[in-house]
């Protein structure tokens, strides 16, 4: 990665727009202000411009750049506009049929799941590609004539074309958007993916032409309100572009937040001189894990909902673990955690809301593992025998303490975490053992050294500014493009330098995108890789691009680690892929300043079984060490360290976390 930065120009400022908190991380060139408000779910840029005023900043001189929830959230409450979907004459259907998995294997009888487009809007046309680019039929008067009455009958908001083969030929794309209204938004597979697949390419394309209304929208109003500051929005690979452009590229925007927080974590474990993470990100309903080494692993087999995203995003797994999960009994009288959750409203039992369910959290609480009067840092107060009334409940029905029922509900979350971590790690032939755990989300503090442990882990990393880490990974992001196109057939077959010209044919286009956005030439760095797979198999291995015979062994090398073996078989080409990227923002976090702390109180916690100090992370001082048993608070999470665990704090504040 190319580590020299822009010069700081003026302020900067991240925000991270959450279901539940906005948050705001302003960066003047030497210290960071953080900020959260109220999120304001049915008007996102409501909320943004509270947080400014709060700020008191001046909209003429500083660059903002914004995580948006509009197109995850649009996805997920189907709530995307009116989208007709164009496609060859008899494959109207594809979206419907998808790859025929079954969510209830053994039930002969399931309800169908309802179609992303309905019948009534997908439309046909008697043109095509073949698939060695040469054409079969061609676009007709009539096609064009059928099709323009068909789309002023349904009047769409929005229209996505698919045709076959349109990543060999897009002609026929094009010729079909001319023809269209200007005020429809009209999404091209060609532009929004050009690959093989034609089920992942439409599903990608329809994505974004039915929630691309809405984020333009918030957009262009939050564009207008941010004058004249300019604005940037974070991708869901890791990168920003501008607010102007990311209207169009709505399927860019599924992972906004959560790549935000990967690009925090990645920063600050830079900072601190750790380059291989496994992260943790837990919150009240969820668990995010990725795992990171050196840069953030994308994929391109994504999901949002029940829909394959085949665009490029951070690799993440999720789970339905958080503190607001839910504890309770089957059928068979075992004990159960998640995936259930609370929410924010009834929430824990602790928050006196009316909740009656035990939770994680209020395990934690029995546990003497978060104080009462600390919460939010004392702006909520937790109702500590709410919550051990309803983990007594649960302990009755087991007939075993209190405290017995609440370590066991923490231990099964635990678990439930762990086995996500080792699906991002273990299962891909990688060693926990070598990594650094980093936790950060509201929830991850309490959790993180025994998840360390469940790994084999010796060491963990809690980042300063933990609870704001996405708004602060926004910050450090660099401008930046990824770029693919279909391009099949036997490596051996190719020659290196036919190779690298179509490589560089590829990232032509994304660099004169980012020199429109104001990035210099000399400043954007390109990285090139290849979709290998052995010939016959269905899913590809993406590797670095050397040259042909370094390549080629290189996907033998990947293949044996993530699957145990390699095949004396042919190596397949399938995808060329090209990520650029401009120079980051030149963000430093600022050092260490304060006294040294004393223990501001005694905290029973049978969790140790005696007393443990507690600590405001604010008073701790850059190299001071703690030893476990010890709890941490601070505004928005409280950490927990085990006996066997004791802990560092670096020069700007990180926790550095290490097992005995």
């Amino acid at each position: 990665m190319n580590t020299a930065h822009t010069p700081l120009q003026s302020l900067w400022l991240g925000i991270d727009t959450g279901g539940t908190f906005t948050d705001f991380v302003l960066f003047d060139g030497n210290a960071l202000t953080v900020h959260k408000v109220l999120s304001t779910p049915h008007a996102p840029e409501q909320a943004i411009m509270a947080g400014i005023r709060q700020l008191d900043v001046s909209l003429d001189g500083v660059r903002i750049v914004h995580g948006s929830t509009v197109a995850t959230n649009a996805v997920l409450e189907r709530k995307g506009v009116r989208t007709a979907y164009i496609t060859n004459r008899g494959l109207a259907d594809v979206l419907t049929i998808g790859r025929q998995a079954r969510r209830e294997l053994y039930n002969l009888q399931p309800e169908p799941p309802p179609p992303p487009v309905p019948g009534e809007l997908c439309l046909e046309v008697g043109a095509r590609i073949g698939s060695d680019g040469n054409r079969v039929s061609a676009l007709t008067p009539a096609d064009r004539e059928r099709l323009l009455t068909q789309i002023r009958d349904l009047r769409p908001a929005a229209v996505a074309i698919n045709l076959l083969f349109s990543f060999l030929d897009d002609a026929d794309e094009k010729a079909i958007a001319s023809w269209l209204p200007d005020e429809l938004f009209v999404s091209c597979s060609a532009d929004v993916l050009p690959e093989y697949k034609e089920y992942e390419r439409g599903i990608a394309t329809w994505l974004n032409a039915w929630v691309g209304p809405l984020v333009a929208g918030y957009l262009a109003r939050l564009n207008e309100r941010l004058a004249p500051a300019p604005v940037a929005v974070m991708q869901s690979a890791g990168g920003t572009v501008s607010a102007g452009m990311a209207g169009g590229k709505a399927v860019h925007l599924l992972l906004s937040g959560p790549a935000g927080g990967l690009m925090g974590a990645r920063f600050i474990g830079d900072q601190a001189g750790f380059t291989r993470l496994l992260t943790f990100d837990m919150g009240g309903t969820s668990t995010d894990v990725a795992l990171i080494e050196g840069e953030i692993r994308l994929t391109s087999e994504g999901h949002i909902g029940p829909w394959p995203v085949a665009v490029p995003m951070v690799d993440m797994h999720t789970i339905g673990a958080g503190g607001g999960s839910i504890a309770s009994l089957d059928a068979g009288g075992l004990l159960q955690v998640g995936p259930e959750s609370a929410g924010a409203a009834p929430g824990p039992a602790c928050y006196g809301q009316g909740g009656i369910q035990p939770t994680v959290t209020d395990a934690n609480l029995v546990l003497g593992r978060l104080r009462p009067d600390a919460f939010l840092g004392g702006a909520m107060q937790l109702d500590a025998g709410a919550a051990r009334a309803v983990v007594e409940r649960i302990a009755a029905e087991l007939g075993i303490g209190c405290e017995a029922a609440a370590r066991g509900i923490v231990a099964l979350a635990n678990e439930h975490m762990a086995q996500a971590l080792r699906v991002i790690s273990v299962q891909r032939g990688i060693d926990p053992r070598h990594h650094v755990l980093v936790s950060f989300g509201g929830a991850g503090g309490l959790h993180v050294c025994a998840l360390a442990e469940a790994l084999g882990m010796s060491r963990a990393l809690m980042p300063v500014h933990a609870g704001v880490l996405s708004a602060l990974g926004m910050l450090a992001a660099p401008r930046a493009r990824h770029l693919s196109r279909t391009v099949t057939g036997l490596l051996e077959a190719f020659d290196t330098g036919q190779l690298e010209r179509q490589l560089q044919e590829l990232a032509d286009g994304g660099r004169r995108e980012l020199v429109a956005e104001g990035v210099a030439v000399d400043d954007i760095t390109a990285q090139y890789s290849l979709d290998l797979r052995y010939r016959g198999q269905s899913y590809t291995l993406n590797i670095p691009w050397e040259e042909l015979t370094a390549s080629g062994e290189a996907f033998h090398a990947a293949h044996e680690q993530r699957y145990g073996h390699r095949l004396p078989a042919p190596v397949e080409l399938v995808n060329l892929r090209c990520g650029l990227r401009g120079r980051p923002p030149d963000i430093a976090l600022p050092r260490l300043a304060g006294a040294d702390g004393q223990a501001s109180e005694q905290a029973l916690s049978t969790g140790c079984g005696g007393e443990a100090p507690v600590w405001p992370r604010a008073d701790l001082p850059a190299g001071r060490r703690l030893a476990g048993p010890a709890l941490i608070t601070e505004a928005f999470a409280t950490t927990w360290l085990p006996a066997d665990w004791r802990c560092e704090v670096d020069p700007v504040g990180n926790l550095l976390l290490e097992r005995v």
